[in-house]
């Protein structure tokens, strides 16, 4: 399909900057069968019935982004700057990376990440578009303990503000237990004790899996047709409990509820052809576009998304084009706010599937 078919303006003042508190008081677009239907969070689980399985995805996001000195071009020149936003994990030590100024690094080069000189990271590869490869001089939790001390919270560059105190808490789901993502599966944002215990009380099942979201997600979808585009691969697993508490919702008439992109994504990857779900580890980087036939998914719980991106191809391919652009024009013309802070919508499976 033409990119273009998925474009619409957003006023700027309608991307949220900051969340709202609490969180469960997000709006809520309801995206049914009989129209659209303005609600908040709260009222989600009353949307949903006994029986269902909600899915959500346990990643932690990590502080990704680093500004460093890449070393001086010329004999007796300045080092000069580079920002750098991790994007996949590659080994225990090294990780995949878009950085500003990537053309004037090279191979074996050493960068150094910290005011006192003592945190550095090689650089092992550089590739088109900014990428490059880096093996940092410490590995695990030694190099997750650096991140924290020198590292920024990756903010989408939407928001067009650097990150603060605020934002290593509001930039984290309240279940979030797995380091390794670089950007927050936003549509957990919205979840508070208060409305998971409400889901609890529903008798919806919760269950967590693990996909470690990167700063591909923010990439421009810049190719004309869908069938031009390259997705980033990211990272992630699914339990074998995991796999048999959706498999048992299912069998006994329960929907899949996936609470973010992130968690659907998932779970199509690692679905078989029949909607089998086993125990699943790897690399996905799957691209949902309208006429994609979803295997395991039933609801979709998201945010609001940038327009030509991937993400509103992927809600496209749930609820249907024309749907989704007028459930956006709804949205713009009644205030909801947009993106990662913003406010949440629930659609359903087009195809009932």
């Amino acid at each position: 399909m033409r990119v273009d078919a998925f474009d619409f303006d957003l006023p700027r003042e309608q991307i949220a900057t900051r969340p709202v508190s609490p969180r469960h008081s997000a709006r809520l677009l309801d995206v049914a069968p009989d129209g659209l239907h303005d609600r908040t969070m709260l009222d989600l689980p009353g949307l949903l019935e006994p029986g269902d399985v909600m899915v959500f995805n346990d990643t932690r996001v990590i502080p990704a982004r680093l500004s460093g000195l890449r070393p001086a071009i010329h004999p007796g020149g300045q080092p000069a700057g580079v920002d750098i936003t991790l994007h996949q994990c590659l080994g225990s030590d090294t990780w995949a990376a878009f950085a500003k100024g990537a053309r004037k690094l090279s191979p074996g080069q050493t960068v150094v990440l910290s005011a006192d000189r003592d945190f550095t990271a090689r650089v092992e590869d550089r590739q088109e578009g900014g990428e490059i490869v880096l093996r940092f001089d410490r590995s695990g939790a030694d190099l997750m303990a650096a991140l924290e001390r020198h590292g920024h919270i990756p903010l989408p560059p939407y928001m067009g503000r650097k990150d603060d105190a605020r934002d290593r808490q509001d930039y984290q789901t309240v279940y979030a237990s797995r380091d390794g993502a670089v950007a927050a599966p936003t549509a957990g944002l919205h979840f508070t004790p208060e409305l998971l215990g409400a889901i609890d009380g529903r008798g919806i099942r919760r269950v967590h899996v693990t996909l470690h979201v990167g700063a591909g997600t923010f990439l421009p979808v810049k190719a004309e047709d869908t069938r031009d585009h390259r997705m980033h691969a990211e990272t992630g697993d699914i339990s074998a409990e995991a796999a048999r508490a959706i498999t048992q919702a299912r069998e006994q008439g329960g929907r899949v509820v996936c609470v973010g992109t992130t968690s659907l994504r998932l779970l199509e990857s690692a679905a078989a052809p029949d909607g089998s779900l086993s125990a699943w580890s790897g690399s996905t980087s799957i691209f949902i576009t309208p006429g994609y036939q979803f295997r395991i998914a039933d609801l979709l719980v998201t945010n609001f998304h940038l327009p030509r991106s991937t993400l509103f191809m992927l809600v496209c391919a749930m609820a249907g084009l024309d749907t989704m652009h007028a459930a956006y024009a709804h949205a713009i013309k009644t205030g909801y706010r947009f993106y990662s802070y913003g406010d949440g919508s629930l659609l359903r499976c087009k195809d009932s599937c």
